[in-house]
């Protein structure tokens, strides 16, 4: 149990790591409790331990989830902490089977620490980030936002950097543990991945295009409760219209995901020829339907004509309902308004505005690598629209934001971060915050930004070259284990069952 408790505490600590906190040591020393714990444990016990490592780490990290449900979606709280406490169970399975599998068939405590965890810990990463719809929250690799460590994100991804995170527990654990030689030499590798991200982080992957861009987030902070109320239609729209006649000067304007209240079949035409008058281009999240009953959460530029994106990847159970035979009681039960969208499936290419080509995500599709992705390297500006008041006052708007940072660094593009409730953001291609809002707050926010051509090494391999890393490492701990058995450190010894006292013993040799 104090080893369950260790673990569990290890988890809630790793929190601390990520934004808004942002101790991203934390994110470092307190995997490397888990690895620490896992040397010396059988499987069974190794499961255990990464189980209770994942309730710490996605109880306090996915927490907000309880306020998604309880608060908007008016759950009541015993089926709101029920469901919380299955999602993080469910999401406690991956560092689980991790433990699990590193001590079933091997024995070396420096391979595993150094190989076969890092390798099978970034797998499992990147399975949770597409198995089931995906939820990639709280990967290892966003903690580094901010430090030497993002020089690596253009060239492997999030999940690379997260291997990294990873690798550096485990050194840190031979570094406290080793002796001598192995004690210096991991502290040396420690080092040289340090200073080699810091030296990657003055590489320009990419090159300026065209000229810089003036550009205005609207953040309306429109209360949930307010949004799909008949009466505040009209006050919504003369808000965002308001907020925007005062950026005259800026290229391109932006509001926030679903911001006007209506269809977009439904808004008048004169909105349309105010947009179309303004000096600026403009670009705002809309609800789209068809002839069909289909309804898209879409988002349209206004830029001497008008073209549409429409979203791809929806949230389960906010967005849409998986397994709606069985579950369609629960869309009734909850009440949650624009609940039943269509994903989109055929491909898109990136909006065309204010002279340049962007790359429009809505809400948590800038979670998804592979979802940004897609629109590079055609996009040389990024832009995401967001609902974050579903999120109330929670970790969830920080985490956004840090993830939003992370996809600026990978694709070496710009990055606008439009949302209702904030935290709104103008971020540069380094993922650097160039200027942000305040949450809760009414503001338009101003800013520029330069948009970028080119393509990363992580553009243009995605995900291969850490996945590559991360099998390498896992076979090259499968070659030293047979090749050495246990020489690479000491081995955990099979528990033998106590002796029979009854048992005949020998008579000794004379």
């Amino acid at each position: 149990m104090p080893r369950l408790i260790t673990a569990l505490a290890a988890g809630g600590i790793t929190v601390l790591g990520f934004a808004p906190v942002g101790l991203y040591p934390l994110a470092i020393l307190a995997p490397a409790v888990l690895i620490w714990l896992w040397l010396d444990a059988s499987p069974r016990s190794a499961f255990w331990l990464g189980l209770w490592f994942g309730i710490g780490l996605f109880g306090a990290g996915v927490s907000w989830v309880f306020v998604s449900l309880h608060v908007y979606g008016r759950m009541p709280v015993p089926l709101a902490v029920l469901t919380v406490a299955i999602f993080v169970l469910l999401l406690s399975l991956y560092p689980a089977l991790v433990g699990a599998a590193q001590a079933s068939w091997f024995r070396g405590r420096t391979s595993r620490a150094l190989l076969l965890i890092p390798g099978c810990w970034v797998i499992a990463e990147w399975v949770r980030s597409w198995l089931l719809s995906g939820f990639p929250w709280l990967s290892l690799g966003y903690s580094q936002v901010g430090t030497w460590l993002q020089g690596y994100a253009p060239l492997i991804g999030v999940y690379g950097v997260s291997l990294l995170v990873v690798l550096q527990a485990g050194l840190t654990v031979t570094a406290l543990s080793g002796r001598g030689r192995g004690r210096a030499l991991s502290l040396l590798a420690i080092c040289g991945l340090w200073l080699a991200g810091g030296v990657l982080m003055r590489i320009d992957w990419v090159a300026p295009s065209g000229p810089t861009l003036d550009v205005a987030l609207v953040q309306g902070n429109v209360p949930l409760a307010d949004k799909w109320s008949a009466t505040q239609r009209g006050p919504i729209l003369l808000n965002y219209l308001a907020g925007s006649r005062g950026a005259r000067d800026a290229d391109l304007v932006v509001w926030p995901e679903s911001a006007l209240p209506y269809y977009l079949d439904e808004l008048p035409e004169w909105l349309w020829t105010e947009l179309e008058e303004h000096p600026a281009h403009f670009a705002f999240g809309v609800l789209e339907r068809d002839r069909s009953g289909r309804t898209f959460n879409s988002v349209v530029a206004v830029a001497g004509g008008r073209s549409l994106y429409r979203k791809e990847h929806l949230v389960p159970f906010g967005e849409f309902l998986p397994l709606q035979g069985l579950l369609a009681w629960l869309l009734d039960y909850l009440h949650i308004p624009m609940s039943d969208f269509t994903a989109w499936a055929d491909p898109q290419q990136p909006l065309r505005a204010a002279g340049t080509t962007i790359g429009v995500s809505v809400c948590y599709e800038d979670a998804f690598p592979a979802q940004v992705r897609q629109l590079l390297p055609a996009a040389q500006l990024l832009l995401n629209v967001s609902e974050d008041a579903w999120f109330g006052d929670s970790l969830a708007p920080h985490q956004r934001l840090q993830m939003a940072r992370m996809r600026a660094l990978e694709s070496g593009r710009p990055m606008l971060r439009a949302a209702n409730t904030g935290v709104s953001a103008v971020i540069d291609h380094r993922g650097e915050v160039t200027v942000s809002s305040p949450q809760f707050e009414r503001v338009v926010l101003s800013g520029e930004v330069q948009p970028m051509s080119g393509s990363t090494p992580y553009v243009s391999f995605g995900e291969l070259t850490m996945l590559v890393m991360a099998l390498l490492m896992v076979l090259a701990a499968t070659l030293l284990e047979r090749r050495f058995g246990d020489a690479s450190g000491p081995a955990l010894r099979p528990e033998r069952p106590p002796p029979d006292p009854k048992a005949r013993r020998s008579p000794p040799r004379r």
